[in-house]
């Protein structure tokens, strides 16, 4: 199941679904791959999709950088740094065949918002994939997601943590991979109601995380969560 499309329903007449979708942007993609059959590739989906291609050139506000790769780690290495955290940051999407919880965390740490996966890749896929991209908006896989949000349920014990004579702001009890990637997102300046819209839950269930974390940090508020992550290297 991949995530809701975004895009507008074909309108009486329109010859192919993609096209209507097509008429609602002039955003070009500028494809970025590990290899040359893998741009071929993705040429090809773009170009059947209706969307037009740029070969060359710097990102610009009407330019979205496609990473492609057949893992997400692959397809992150093939984007340069500055397109993900730079002033043209949200106009990447990361495309790759793999996609796994690890792999999207790496992602949204390195700046990457939009990530597809290539099966799920349909023409209405990619033209929304592509939006999502230009506007700065969170697309993630539906099944990584769950797996994502629901791997503190499967995980084993958590490590120990400091000896209990350490005082009780020396000891920052480890994270869950849910809450890492709710606080990641926190440290990157986001709302809850971005994060939400990001990791496809509800505004509730962030709140429900960030209270979580932030009694298993032992701190008061986000900016204290944050940072007390970042110095025990949590984030």
């Amino acid at each position: 199941m991949s995530a809701a499309p975004l895009t507008a329903r074909t309108p009486a007449g329109a010859s192919a679904p993609h096209r209507a979708a097509t008429d609602r942007t002039a955003v070009r993609v500028h494809v970025r791959a590990a290899d040359d059959d893998l741009r071929r590739s993705w040429h090809r989906r773009l170009s059947g999709a209706g969307i037009p291609l740029v070969e060359g050139g710097s990102p610009g506000p009407d330019l979205v950088v496609l990473a492609a790769g057949r893992t997400v780690d692959e397809a992150v290495e093939s984007c340069p740094a500055p397109a993900l955290r730079g002033g043209n940051r949200h106009g990447v999407l990361v495309a790759a065949q793999s996609v796994s919880p690890d792999g999207v965390l790496r992602a949204v740490r390195a700046g990457a918002r939009t990530i597809l996966r290539t099966t799920d890749a349909t023409p209405e896929q990619l033209v929304a994939a592509v939006h999502s991209a230009h506007h700065g908006d969170g697309r993630l896989p539906y099944g990584v997601l769950v797996r994502l949000l629901g791997a503190s349920q499967q995980s084993g014990p958590e490590p120990a943590t400091a000896p209990a004579d350490t005082p009780r702001t020396a000891r920052t009890a480890p994270l869950t991979p849910r809450q890492t990637a709710v606080l990641t997102l926190v440290a990157e300046g986001h709302g809850n109601a971005v994060i939400a819209q990001a990791l496809s839950c509800s505004e509730h269930t962030v709140k429900n995380v960030i209270y979580e974390l932030m009694a298993r940090l032992q701190v008061r508020n986000r900016a204290h969560a944050v940072a007390r992550a970042v110095r025990a290297g949590l984030i």
